[in-house]
Order: structure tokens, then sequence, then C-alpha cells
């Protein structure tokens, strides 16, 4: 527990900071020169969407299994970073193709399987806003969540599936990784660092979550109390 509590933040700023001098001494690459930094982030972004959207599934099927509050509340966190993270790994690549592609979007097998993710868990959190019904929500949640999950190894394989501009994988790929293996530190340093804040972040909302739901409860009873003086009042005037 003090690992997750006060160490995180910690272990965080320890990493954050030694990515950042990583990607800052590690050698350009050859063809891309110093654009290809971005790479440092842009990757560890796109890495914790899917580790996001993974775990939105694992805990849709824990709460179909269980049914327990906890598991949906953290299914929804962990969905709401999945877009949050998504949308910067749509923004980085749009900056980094820019001086290597010369346009900001492209039509690539890539850029559109991971735009589809994007709306199709935003949508997600659409159908958790617009359903009142708690058990409804998560139930209908759960389901999209567990459904949903099928984009993930689409969008990672989508480069081996249909070559276009995007690189291969030099990474997640059988065999030795194709990349120096000087960048190929850095960049698991950075990997490591971003999943670390990740479940910062991920912590602090489920807390709020929990907040939220206290404070929705409270003043139901509140609502209930009125309305319940509101109806007595009429008889005790009778007396």
């Amino acid at each position: 527990m003090s690992l997750l509590g006060r160490r995180l933040p910690v272990v965080a700023g320890i990493l954050l900071a030694a990515g950042l001098v990583g990607a800052v001494l590690a050698p350009p690459d050859r063809v891309q020169g110093e654009y290809q930094r971005l790479m440092y982030v842009h990757v560890p972004t796109a890495w914790v969407a899917y580790l996001c959207f993974a775990l939105t599934g694992v805990l849709s099927g824990l709460w179909l299994w269980r049914r327990r509050d906890r598991f949906d509340r953290a299914a929804a966190a962990s969905a709401e970073l999945g877009v949050l993270f998504t949308g910067l790994t749509i923004v980085l690549g749009s900056w980094w193709g820019k001086p290597v592609w010369g346009v900001w979007w492209t039509w690539d097998p890539r850029l559109v399987t991971t735009a589809l993710m994007f709306f199709v868990y935003l949508g997600y959190l659409a159908l958790r806003r617009g359903t009142l019904d708690p058990a409804l929500r998560a139930r209908r949640s759960a389901v999209l969540g567990i459904v949903a999950l099928v984009q993930v190894p689409i969008v990672h394989m989508s480069v081996v599936w249909w070559r276009a501009l995007h690189q291969p994988p030099t990474v997640l790929k059988p065999g030795d990784p194709t990349i120096d293996h000087r960048m190929l530190v850095v960049l698991l340093v950075n990997l490591a660092a971003f999943t670390v804040v990740a479940l910062m972040l991920l912590r602090a909302r489920i807390r709020l979550s929990v907040l939220e739901e206290d404070l929705a409860a409270s003043r139901v009873a509140e609502d209930r109390e009125l309305a319940g003086g509101a109806v007595r009042a009429p008889r005790l005037e009778g007396r």
C-alpha cells in the first residue's frame, strides 16, 4: 500500500526524469533525424492506451461475473484514461508525421483504426453518461467494454496486415527488436514512466468516482428527507 500511496509519485518522477534525459542523449535516427525523438513519448502514450482498454475489458468481464461496483467503477476510470492517452497518441503522431510524411493526417490503416478505436470508446463514455440506472449502465458498459477490446490487436497488427506509410512494429514483434539498443533502453524507461503515471491517474480517478457516488447518495438522502418533511407538514398543522 505504501508503494501505491506516497512512493508512487516519487517513482514516477524519477522515471520521467530519467526518460527525459535519455530521450535527449539518445542518438538521432539516421533517416528521421531529431524528429525521431518524438517516439519516446508517442509510443508510451499508445502503450498506455492499449493497457487501459485491456484493463477496461478485463474489469468489465469481472463485473459480469461478480457484479461488484468496484469493478464497474475501475473499468470506467480506465476507459477515460484510455481515451485521454489515445487522443495524445493521435496528436503526437500527427506532430511527428508532418515533418516526416509531409502531412498532418493520412488515411493510413494504423491512423484510421486508432481513430476508430478513439471514437468507439468515446461512445462507451457517452453510454455511461446517458444511462441513469446504475445496474443497467454497468451491464451495458460491461458488454461494450468487452466487445470493444477486439480493436486493440487490430490497431497493433494493422501495420502488418496492411502495409502503408506507418512503419511496422520494431519492439513488440517476434525476434530481436529492430531498433538500436540504446534507443530501446530509453524507450523502455519511458514506457515504464508512463505506465506508473497512468497507475497514479487511475487510482486518483477511482477515488474521485467514490467521492462522486457518496455525494450523489447524500443528495438523494437529503431530497428524501425534505420530501418526507413536506408530506408530514400538513398533518402537523391539522393537529
